[in-house]
């Protein structure tokens, strides 16, 4: 049996979290299973009810764990992955590559002026104007990215009147800037959600969350988005295939 460190100041749902979630981590309890249930838990860990649930609730914010009615709890499983390669292609079109099916909604959208930071990424004059948009991808009707993007409208004119619920970014952008869409420059980081997009992401606020934040290209060198895609740690992940020389 493990052992609680009953002092004060040592909550015990916390530390059932951290004993549900190293089950975890550690893959003793894997993806699609269920988890012992609450009395189970209660015999195994010597726990009250209260903290028990209590325990398991953090982990279901968190998103580690996903409560079926009538059939218990269980370790979640990503709902898609991102295939990590030296090819440029937008998230719509990586999903449509694997056949998976998706759905888009605009959640922002509006022309602003540009700030410092983003008229440097940007290659354009502070208080030019730029696109601001946010979507959120679905599969499943769940959640499962949300894609923060600044947009050169000097690059590519009228791209704030293009439909993008329902037409791919790079599609409209060369469709109406009338140039390819050339490279990228992609950094990963991990942050918790916040309130704000954990709301959009159905998230709890201290969510983990995978963040890529990239720099878009045209084939001629112009800047086209500067932004974040922000995927939910357990709803996403990156995979890549490498081959050693």
């Amino acid at each position: 049996m493990p052992r609680f460190d009953r002092s004060e100041g040592n909550l015990l749902y916390k530390q059932v979290s951290d004993y549900v979630r190293e089950k975890i981590y550690s893959r003793e309890w894997g993806v699609n299973e269920p988890i012992p249930s609450e009395h189970e838990l209660m015999d195994m860990l010597q726990l009250s009810r209260g903290t028990v649930q209590k325990g398991i609730q953090q982990l279901v914010d968190e998103g580690l764990l996903v409560k079926q009615r009538g059939r218990g709890t269980f370790v979640t499983q990503p709902v898609m992955t991102r295939p990590s390669s030296n090819r440029l292609l937008s998230f719509g079109e990586s999903m449509s590559e694997q056949g998976i099916e998706y759905a888009t909604k605009v959640v922002e959208h509006r022309v602003e002026q540009a700030s410092r930071v983003c008229a440097e990424n940007l290659g354009i004059q502070p208080g030019d104007e730029h696109l601001y948009l946010v979507r959120v991808r679905y599969v499943h009707d769940l959640p499962v990215m949300l894609i923060e993007s600044h947009l050169s409208l000097s690059a590519c004119p009228g791209l704030d009147r293009a439909d993008l619920e329902h037409e791919v970014l790079f599609a409209a952008v060369e469709r109406l800037g009338g140039r390819s869409v050339g490279r990228s420059e992609v950094s990963y980081s991990a942050r918790a959600i916040g309130r704000m997009r954990g709301d959009w992401l159905c998230c709890d606020e201290h969510s983990p969350v995978l963040v890529m934040d990239q720099l878009v290209f045209l084939e001629d060198g112009a800047p086209i988005e500067w932004g974040s895609v922000w995927m939910p740690a357990n709803r996403c992940i990156i995979s890549s295939e490498t081959r050693r020389a």
